[in-house]
C-alpha cells in the first residue's frame, strides 16, 4: 500500500470515528443513567422517573439546547405513571427552571392521583412549574441548599401580578388594548394556578391553610425567581426533608452541562476530610 492510499484510508477512518464518537458517547451515558436509576429503584422498591433540564451538547455540532417543561415531558411522565402499579411508590427527580403551565399541571395532577407514596427529589432547584409538580408529592426531599420557587404565572415576558397591578396604578384610558387583554388573561391564569395549587396542598394541610399558601405562592408575593429555601418551604407547611439518597447525586453527575465553553467552576471532584495532608 503506497503512502497516498494509507493517508486516504486514515482520513476516512478518522472521519467515520468523528461522526460515530458523539453517538457512542451518548449511548454509554444513557446506559450509565439506566444503571443508576435501576440501583435507586432496587434500593427504594419504587418507580424512578427523572425530569431533568440542562443544557446538553446533543447534536453532532454540539449545539446546546435550553430545556423547559413541555407537553412532550408531560406525555412521557404520564406514560411512566400509567406503567406503574398503583401500589408501587413513585420517585420523581426534579431539576428544572419550570416551563409550560399546562404540562406541569398535568404531571402534578397525575401524581396526586397515584395511590402509593410519591416522593419528589430536588437536588438543586425546581422552580415555577417544577414547584407546582413538587406540591403533589407526599414528601419533598431537598438538598440542604436546594430551592423551590413561586408559581405565579408569566404572561409573555411580564408577571401576571404586575399586569394586574398596572390596572390599579394607571387610568384605564391610558392603557393600550393589548395590555388590557393581557391583564384579563393574567387574572384568569392566576385564578387557575391558585385553584390547582390549593387542590395539591389540601393533601398536606387543612383547607384554609391550603388556600392561604396557594395564594402566597401564586399571586406575585415575590419575584418569579425568588428562592424558597428548605426552611421557608417547611414554614409554608410543605412536607420537606433533607435525606437525599447518594444515588440521586450520582445520577445528576450523568447529566453534564454543555462543553461548548470554558467551565466557570472547576475543582478536584473528590471528598476532602479534615485530616487531609
Amino acid at each position: 500500500m503506497d503512502v497516498g492510499t494509507l493517508v486516504n484510508s486514515l482520513f476516512w477512518l478518522f472521519l467515520i470515528f468523528a461522526f460515530l464518537s458523539p453517538y457512542l458517547q451518548r449511548q454509554a451515558l444513557e446506559a450509565a443513567r439506566t444503571r443508576q436509576i435501576l440501583n435507586l429503584e432496587r434500593r427504594r422498591k419504587s418507580r424512578v422517573i427523572t425530569l431533568i433540564h440542562r443544557q446538553e451538547a446533543i447534536s453532532l455540532l454540539g449545539v446546546p439546547l435550553v430545556r423547559y417543561i413541555d407537553v412532550d415531558d408531560s406525555e412521557e411522565v404520564l406514560r411512566a405513571i400509567r406503567l406503574t402499579d398503583p401500589q408501587v411508590p413513585i420517585d420523581l427527580i426534579l431539576h428544572t427552571p419550570g416551563g409550560l403551565v399546562l404540562a406541569a399541571e398535568q404531571i402534578a395532577l397525575a401524581l396526586l392521583r397515584h395511590p402509593a407514596k410519591v416522593t419528589v427529589f430536588v437536588p438543586h432547584y425546581a422552580m415555577s412549574g417544577g414547584t407546582l409538580i413538587a406540591l403533589a408529592a407526599d414528601e419533598i426531599v431537598m438538598d440542604e441548599n436546594a430551592v423551590l420557587g413561586p408559581i405565579d404565572p408569566q404572561i409573555g415576558d411580564a408577571p401576571a401580578a404586575s399586569l394586574l397591578a398596572l390596572l390599579q396604578t394607571k387610568p384605564i384610558d391610558k392603557i393600550e388594548d393589548t395590555t388590557l387583554i393581557k391583564a384579563d388573561i393574567a387574572a384568569k391564569a392566576m385564578k387557575q394556578v391558585a385553584e390547582v395549587a390549593e387542590k395539591l396542598l389540601a393533601k398536606h394541610m387543612d383547607p384554609d391553610k391550603a388556600r392561604t399558601t396557594a395564594r402566597l405562592l401564586s399571586q406575585g408575593t415575590w419575584t418569579h425567581d425568588y428562592p424558597i429555601t428548605v426552611e421557608e418551604a417547611r414554614g409554608l407547611g410543605l412536607p420537606v426533608s433533607t435525606d437525599m439518597p447518594r444515588e440521586v447525586y450520582a445520577l445528576m453527575e450523568l447529566y453534564p452541562q454543555t462543553q461548548m465553553r470554558r467551565p466557570s467552576v472547576q475543582y478536584i471532584p473528590t471528598p476532602y476530610g479534615r485530616d487531609r495532608t
